[in-house]
C-alpha cells in the first residue's frame, strides 16, 4: 500500500518527528477535551457561615448535585447547569438560615430580668431585624448590625444625650450601586430613633467604605475637589475609549482627560415681578392721643396735670384712632434653585491613534470626540490629537491556562493542516502517475520491494537479442517506461538502487 511504502521510505529521524508529532496532537487533543467537558462551576452562596457549611452540603448532597466549596469554606459553587436546582433544595431545606434572631430574644426573657438586661436585649432584637431585612437586598448575602444607643435615662437634658450611631458590615455584596446603598442607610436610618444619617457607616468585606458615600452630603462623606475630578476623567476617557474601539478596532486608540471641575455646591435665588398682579389688601391703623392743660382758675394736683384726668375737672383732651386699608396690584415669584457640584470650568483631552489607521480618517475621529466630550472652545477646552506606533502588549503574568493551551493548539493545528496538506498532494500525485502509465507495470510492482541481488542474479538471463534495438525505439517499451519514471521519479529509483549496493 502506498501508506506502507511511504512508511518504509522514510529514513528513522523522520519516523521519529513523525511519531513525536503525532503523539503531541494526541496530547493536545486529550487536553482540549478535558477542559471543554470540564464542569463550569457557579458561585451561588458567599459569606457562608462555617457552622452551617454542613447543613448545606447535606441538602445538596440529597439531591445529587455537584458542588464545590471555595474560600475556606465560605463560598458555595455548584455546576452552572444545576444552579436552580441547587437554590430550589437551599429554599426547601431553609439553609443557610440567617443568624440573627431578632425579636425572638425578647420572647425568651426570664422573671426577674433587670433594666440594664431588657436594655441589651432589646438592642440586640432591634440588631438582628435590621440585619435580617438587609440581607432581603439583592446582592447582600449577610448583614451584621451594631448599633449604639444612647441612655435616655442616664442622662437628664437633651442636649447632653450622645447621638446613636450605627455600623453595618455587608457581605458578598455584588453589584451594589449607589442607589441601593443608599437605601440601606435609609432603611438603617429609619428603624433607630434619633438616628441621623450621618451616623451610619457601612462597609463591604474587604473594608471599604460605602457610606458615607461622596453623595451622602454627611460630614464624614464630603466630596473632594480630586474626588470628582477623578470620576469625571475615568468615566470621560472610558467612554470616549468605548467609542474608539468600537469603530477603528481594540487596542488602537489611547485616550487621557484631565477637567477642571466645580466642586463648591451653590444655591441661587431669584425673584421676578409680574405685569398683571393679584390684588393685596394691607391695614394701617393710627392712633393719638393729646391732652390739654387746665383751664386758669382750675384745681391744682393730679387732676389739673394729669390728661387721663383732666376729664374730672376742668380739663379738655383729644384721643383719635384712625383706620387705614390700602391695596396693591403685586405678582411676584421667587424661585430658589440649587446648584450641585460638579460643573466644568475647562478640560483637556489627549488621544492617541496608531499609526496603522489611514490619516484621512484623523478629522473624523477628531469631529467624533469633541462632540462625545463636550469640547468648547469658548470655555478653554483644548484637544490634542495625535499618531504614534503602539509598542505591543506584553503578555500578562498568571494568564489564563486555558489561552495557554489555545496558544499550543494553534501550532498543534497548523501541524496537522501541514500534515493533511501533504497527503492530499501525495495522494493527488500517485492519481496522476497511475493515469499517466496506464497500469502499473510487473516489473514495478517487483521494484516497489527491494530484493536481493543474489537472487536476481539467480535468475535465469535473458538472451541476447542479435541485433540491438534503439533506446527510444517503440519496439522496446520498457526501456521507454524506465527513462520516464526515472526521469518523474528520480529519488525513488536511486534509493532502490542504493539498497541493492549495501546488500552487494
Amino acid at each position: 500500500m502506498p501508506s506502507r511504502a511511504l512508511l518504509a521510505n522514510l529514513s528513522t529521524r523522520g519516523k521519529i518527528v513523525l511519531a513525536a508529532g503525532a503523539l503531541a496532537i494526541v496530547i493536545v487533543l486529550f487536553v482540549l477535551f478535558r477542559i471543554a467537558t470540564a464542569p463550569s462551576y457557579t458561585t451561588v452562596l458567599t459569606g457562608m457561615d462555617p457552622k452551617q457549611t454542613g447543613e448545606v452540603t447535606a441538602a445538596l448532597d440529597q439531591r445529587g448535585i455537584s458542588y464545590e466549596l471555595q474560600n475556606n469554606g465560605t463560598a458555595l459553587a455548584v455546576q452552572k447547569e444545576q444552579t436552580a436546582q441547587a437554590r430550589i433544595a437551599l429554599a426547601e431545606a431553609g439553609v443557610p438560615a440567617s443568624t440573627q434572631d431578632g425579636y425572638k430574644i425578647l420572647d425568651d426573657q426570664k422573671l426577674g430580668t433587670s433594666n440594664f438586661q431588657q436594655q441589651v436585649n432589646y438592642q440586640r432584637a432591634l440588631e438582628g431585624e435590621i440585619a435580617q431585612t438587609i440581607e432581603q437586598v439583592d446582592g447582600v448575602t449577610g448583614a451584621q448590625v451594631q448599633l449604639v444607643l444612647p441612655d435616655r435615662e442616664a442622662q437628664l437634658f437633651a442636649e447632653n444625650t450622645s447621638p446613636a450611631t450605627a455600623a453595618v458590615l455587608l457581605s458578598g455584596t455584588s453589584g451594589l450601586d449607589e442607589g441601593q446603598v443608599r437605601g440601606i442607610a435609609q432603611l438603617v436610618t429609619n428603624s433607630v430613633p434619633g438616628l441621623k444619617a450621618d451616623k451610619v457607616t457601612i462597609t463591604d468585606s474587604s473594608g471599604t467604605m460605602l457610606w458615607p458615600s461622596s453623595a451622602s452630603g454627611g460630614a464624614g462623606g464630603a466630596t473632594t475637589k480630586q474626588a470628582i475630578e477623578a470620576r469625571y476623567n475615568q468615566a470621560t476617557a472610558a467612554d470616549l475609549t468605548a467609542m474608539l474601539a468600537r469603530t477603528l478596532g481594540p487596542g488602537m486608540a489611547e485616550v487621557q482627560v484631565k477637567a477642571d471641575l466645580d466642586a463648591n455646591e451653590a444655591t441661587q435665588d431669584r425673584l421676578v415681578y409680574g405685569r398683571d398682579g393679584t390684588p393685596v389688601t394691607r391695614r394701617t391703623e393710627t392712633e393719638s392721643l393729646v391732652g390739654r392743660g387746665a383751664r386758669a382758675g382750675g384745681p391744682a394736683g393730679t387732676a389739673g396735670n394729669i390728661p387721663g384726668y383732666a376729664q374730672q375737672g376742668n380739663g379738655d383732651s383729644d384721643y383719635r384712632r384712625e383706620t387705614e386699608d390700602q391695596t396693591f396690584a403685586v405678582n411676584r415669584t421667587f424661585t430658589r434653585t440649587r446648584v450641585a457640584p460638579g460643573a466644568i470650568n475647562r478640560q483637556q483631552v489627549a488621544v492617541l491613534i496608531d499609526r496603522s489607521i489611514p490619516a484621512a480618517m484623523l478629522p473624523q475621529i477628531r469631529d467624533a470626540v469633541m462632540a462625545a466630550a463636550g469640547i468648547d472652545a469658548d470655555r478653554g477646552d483644548v484637544l490634542t490629537l495625535g499618531q504614534v506606533d503602539f509598542a505591543p502588549l506584553p503578555r500578562p503574568e498568571g494568564a489564563d491556562p486555558v489561552d495557554q493551551v489555545w496558544d499550543y493548539a494553534r501550532y498543534a493545528l497548523l501541524g496537522m493542516a501541514a500534515l493533511i496538506f501533504l497527503a492530499l498532494v501525495t495522494r493527488q500525485l500517485r492519481k496522476r502517475e497511475n493515469e499517466a502509465l496506464g497500469g502499473e507495470p510487473t516489473w514495478l510492482n517487483e521494484i516497489e520491494t527491494p530484493r536481493p541481488l543474489a537472487e536476481l542474479e539467480a535468475m535465469p538471463q535473458p538472451v541476447a537479442p542479435t541485433q540491438v534495438m534503439p533506446l527510444r525505439s517503440p519496439e522496446n517499451p520498457a526501456r521507454l517506461q524506465v527513462e520516464e519514471l526515472v526521469e518523474r521519479d528520480p529519488e525513488r529509483v536511486a534509493q532502490h538502487v542504493r539498497a541493492w549496493m549495501q546488500e552487494d
